[in-house]
């Protein structure tokens, strides 16, 4: 792999503890991890839990970065800050979390490797994802995909709720 930085793309969600301090926590987190710049940042969505209804409503936003890192150097770096802002794996598939940051995109790469899938195979069908990606890189082709435009435009945006604060597509760390 080259020494060249990769585009990447990370999905933010919280419904505990203060979400939209959590997600807030993370994209500070995200300025701090090596070889990587934080390049952008969508605003926060409030959106229902996509899985079982007997939670609270999620905050979600996405982060672009410029990184060094290789996907799975990133996907482990993302996984460490999860654990570091108190994400505790229950097994409960889409149950409440402190945290969740999912690698989306890196780059022009397709990955289906064990713990490693790129593009996140639920980018498609997520408005929650779908929205916010679309704000800081509306022009992005997802691999496989087509276009963000194009998928955002397939998906039900209803139950989103955009957050007053500013997007802020030249987030610099």
């Amino acid at each position: 792999m080259s020494d060249a930085p990769h585009p990447a793309y990370v999905g933010l969600g919280s419904n505990l503890d203060n979400p939209a301090s959590q997600i807030e926590a993370a994209l500070d987190s995200l300025k701090a991890l090596p070889k990587t710049r934080l390049v952008a940042r969508s605003r926060l969505y409030r959106n229902p839990p996509m899985g079982p209804q007997d939670q609270p409503d999620y905050i979600n936003a996405v982060a672009g970065l410029s990184t060094r890192l290789g996907a799975h150097e990133l996907l482990a770096a993302l996984q460490q800050l999860e654990r570091d802002q108190g994400r505790v794996y229950e097994g409960r598939r889409w149950g409440p979390r402190v945290i969740d940051l999912d690698l989306l995109v890196y780059a022009n790469a397709v990955i289906d490797a064990d713990g490693l899938r790129v593009p996140h195979p639920g980018l498609p069908e997520r408005p929650f994802v779908l929205a916010p990606l679309a704000e800081i890189a509306p022009r992005l082709l997802i691999p496989g995909l087509g276009s963000v435009a194009d998928l955002l435009g397939a998906v039900d945006t209803s139950g989103l709720i955009a957050l007053d604060g500013p997007c802020d597509p030249a987030a610099q760390p």
